[in-house]
């Protein structure tokens, strides 16, 4: 059961925040293999300005930001990871989401560690 964080700029949110939900469940059902009916998603919007970003980071030709924090039961493999971002990416391409501008932290805890309603 993976914990969808994402933010991103408020104008993106209100033209295509849908669509952005659903690249990401999709990438997550074709390279996590999670259940279709496991969707847990935070959506948090920002105005002009609160997301700070170095444009050019690490030789990437960033021009906005999207944040993508995925918690996660520890249990992916490392392939298995990059190929979540990998598919990630191209679903949110169509969207005109430029790789460049998404940054994806996965972040692992234990079992032990979540409560889901029973």
């Amino acid at each position: 059961m993976p914990l969808i964080q994402v933010d991103l700029d408020r104008d993106l949110y209100e033209s295509s925040h849908p669509a952005i939900s659903d690249a990401i469940h999709e990438a997550q059902i074709e390279a996590l293999g999670i259940p279709a009916d496991d969707r847990f998603q935070v959506f948090r919007t920002h105005g002009q300005g609160e997301l700070k970003f170095d444009p050019g980071y690490n030789g990437v030709d960033r021009r906005a930001l999207l944040l993508i924090q995925v918690t996660a039961v520890h249990m992916y493999p490392v392939a298995v990871k990059r190929k979540f971002f990998e598919t990630l990416v191209a679903k949110l391409a169509p969207l005109g989401i430029r790789g460049e501008d998404v940054l994806v932290s996965l972040v692992e805890n234990g079992f032990e560690d979540w409560y889901a309603g029973k």
